[in-house]
């Protein structure tokens, strides 16, 4: 396969509406949804729409955006949305699934962001036991449920 013929075709786009924050699957796929209720987590495979840039993608090294980080870090030691290929991957909190628009908590991905794909989060094969991460964020919750009341922005240079 010749490199120029890798394609993605987004199944839905990142939507907000007076419900809040959703993920909205294109009709073609909607019936892609059937058996996805009960989950209460997906994983979701985005597009970072916002950093899609032949520069950008060419960044593979950047100062650490981590206050206790290495001062150098390699682009693939972050979560950031600069990469060769932007890329997200977000597990998300389903609130609520009406016809093909499932609501979710959060998502750190941009209003319009095309969505990949979708997965269901499943702790058989998505949680491990026995993690280890590097010194300078092993203090960091080690639960998606601690995230929300952590203290993040002590941990990045120029937080908001």
């Amino acid at each position: 396969m010749d490199k120029k013929d890798l394609m993605f075709r987004p199944i839905g786009y990142i939507k907000n509406d007076e419900r809040g924050i959703h993920l909205e699957v294109e009709e073609k796929y909607q019936d892609g949804l059937k058996g996805i209720e009960g989950f209460s987590y997906l994983n979701v495979l985005w597009w970072c729409h916002l950093t899609d840039d032949d520069f950008l993608r060419e960044i593979v090294e950047c100062e650490s955006p981590y206050k206790k980080g290495p001062q150098k870090m390699g682009i693939f030691a972050t979560r950031s949305p600069i990469r060769p290929n932007p890329l997200g991957l977000t597990a998300v909190k389903v609130k609520e699934i009406i016809d093909n628009k499932i609501y979710l908590e959060y998502i750190d991905a941009e209003e319009k962001s095309p969505v990949i794909d979708i997965k269901p989060y499943h702790p058989s094969s998505d949680r491990i036991k026995e993690v280890t991460v590097p010194k300078w964020c092993n203090h960091w919750p080690m639960w998606y449920e601690d995230s929300a009341v952590f203290d993040w922005e002590a941990e990045f240079e120029n937080a908001r």
